[in-house]
């Protein structure tokens, strides 16, 4: 039998989004979705356009921007949420409704307060209004694995019946095992009279650490669509992992005989910027993503690394669009050398946008002895800002010690404007921070302070990840530098993060 296709549902901007601490404007939404445009997936679920004016917005110019995956947004089965979608969704090129509605009786009776044949009325009502705006509707069965199984079925036989297309089955607590989703789902394919008439999909959560193995069970019991989002982010201990899914499926080809249309030269690209743009770290030891997912440290290992590739990799770093090459560029590399790196890495560049990057090339280049393809990633990184940039940073003094109260002198840009002020602080960082709030006006309360080095050595690249609470603005703002001088990269992780701020405030 030949092969069938699994479609990849995103749902990173929604139920990834909802992830505490990953909330993301509109601009850096617009940012992600592009990216999961060139990463290929199927579906986009853009956002909860009922939830807030931001998210409509949101889900209504990723409607308008992108093109080719199908562009999704969330409603409850309420005819104001479904109004909502339809009308954020208007210029999609490909548009889906999908509809939710609780039917496990936790949910049913202590918080809809509704008897069960209500439910069903409402979940039908909602999927025929949906129908008004679009024929690709999606249902899903709120906490499906904690249903009555016959229950489900006669939900799911009336949303199919009156319009459905989709009807996903979610896990919404990462309550199942994989033996029994599997057989879950064998039970709904053998059990829902019309189910040929819609698509099986799959959304599984993490909270027993399952979800990708739950998700892949669903997928050998014969499902056709999996809901994941990128570097698994997601409500409590996240959602199943595109990367896991997508590489799983392609490196076992053999065992799940099944494929996606995902571009996974795409995946590291992609789950490096979601890091960029909510602030949220990968694990070192993340399948696919993690720092240590093709790294060889053990003699054994890399003996066998050496003899033959394949004894201890079963994936290829260039699989998912991560260079195998360590020592890339240094000092005397030219700007078309650089270009070509940039280009073999995913980077389409004017000529004019890659002068710009090769000065900041040649600065790092002299300070470092090398340059590796992770100091290029971190460079472009900087460049794709989410923000306008307010203020810029042009000098930075600091004076610290045991004996001595830590000061520092820090010189902004403000347009044609320079503007130059000092403070003390109980260590350098807190010195910077309270001269750029000076300097601001904005005072923030630091609720993260991360930091790491991008690359090897002593000379290594640093990279500062930072969330701020500012006043007035409901959400946690991220921040994120890099420079070899953590204490620089400290500063412009903080006018990073004050940049945003500001348009956080005009926008609300």
């Amino acid at each position: 039998m030949e092969n069938r296709k699994i479609i990849i549902f995103d749902t990173t901007l929604r139920d990834g989004e909802q992830s505490p601490g990953a909330s993301m404007n509109i601009e850096e939404k617009l940012l992600m979705a592009e990216q999961l445009q060139r990463l290929n997936v199927d579906v986009i679920e853009a956002g909860f356009a009922a939830s807030s004016p931001g998210d409509f917005e949101s889900v209504n110019r990723v409607a308008q921007k992108i093109k080719g995956p199908t562009i999704a947004s969330l409603a409850r089965a309420v005819k104001g949420d479904i109004e909502q979608a339809g009308e954020a969704l208007k210029p999609a090129e490909r548009k889906r409704i999908h509809t939710f509605i609780a039917t496990s009786p936790i949910h049913v009776e202590k918080k809809l307060r509704m008897a069960y044949d209500q439910v069903i009325d409402q979940a039908v009502d909602a999927v025929k209004l949906a129908k008004n705006y679009t024929d690709d509707i999606e249902f899903s069965p709120e906490d499906a694995t904690r249903s009555n199984r016959d229950y489900l079925c006669r939900i799911l036989e009336a949303v199919i019946k009156n319009g459905a297309t989709t009807v996903n089955i979610p896990d919404t607590v990462g309550y199942t095992a994989p033996q029994e989703y599997y057989e879950l789902i064998k039970y709904l394919m053998n059990n829902v009279p019309n189910i040929d008439k819609a698509i099986i999909s799959l959304h599984c959560h993490d909270d027993l650490g399952m979800a990708v193995a739950n998700s892949l069970s669903g997928v050998l019991a014969g499902a056709g669509q999996v809901e994941c989002t990128i570097n698994g982010i997601g409500e409590r201990a996240g959602n199943a992992s595109l990367e896991e899914v997508v590489m799983a499926i392609k490196t076992r080809k053999d065992f799940f005989k099944v494929y996606t249309d995902v571009d996974a030269k795409e995946i590291y690209r992609a789950s490096r910027l979601l890091t960029k743009l909510t602030g949220l770290v990968v694990q070192r030891n993340k399948a696919i993503v993690g720092e240590n997912a093709f790294a060889h440290e053990a003699g054994i290992h890399q003996d066998g690394m050496i003899k033959e590739r394949m004894t201890y990799e079963i994936m290829k770093p260039e699989d998912i669009g991560l260079s195998e090459s360590r020592l890339v560029l240094g000092k005397h590399s030219g700007r078309r050398g650089l270009g070509k790196r940039l280009s073999e890495l995913g980077f389409d560049l004017s000529p004019e946008e890659l002068s710009h990057v090769f000065e900041k090339f040649k600065v790092l280049a002299d300070k470092k002895k090398e340059v590796y393809d992770e100091d290029i990633i971190a460079l472009m990184d900087e460049e794709v800002s989410p923000s306008p940039d307010v203020y810029s940073l042009e000098s930075l003094q600091v004076i610290s010690g045991t004996t001595t109260m830590p000061t520092a002198t820090v010189v902004l840009r403000k347009g044609e404007e320079r503007i130059k002020d000092a403070a003390s602080g109980n260590g350098p960082v807190e010195a910077i921070y309270e001269t750029l709030e000076r300097i601001t006006g904005l005072k923030g309360k630091l609720s993260s302070y991360r930091i790491k080095a991008v690359t090897e050595g002593k000379d290594a690249l640093g990279e500062v990840s930072i969330r701020v609470k500012f006043p007035d603005i409901k959400r946690d703002i991220s921040g994120r530098g890099i420079a070899v001088d953590i204490i620089e990269a400290s500063a412009k992780a903080y006018i990073n993060a004050l940049n945003k701020a500001l348009v956080y405030k005009k926008s609300e």
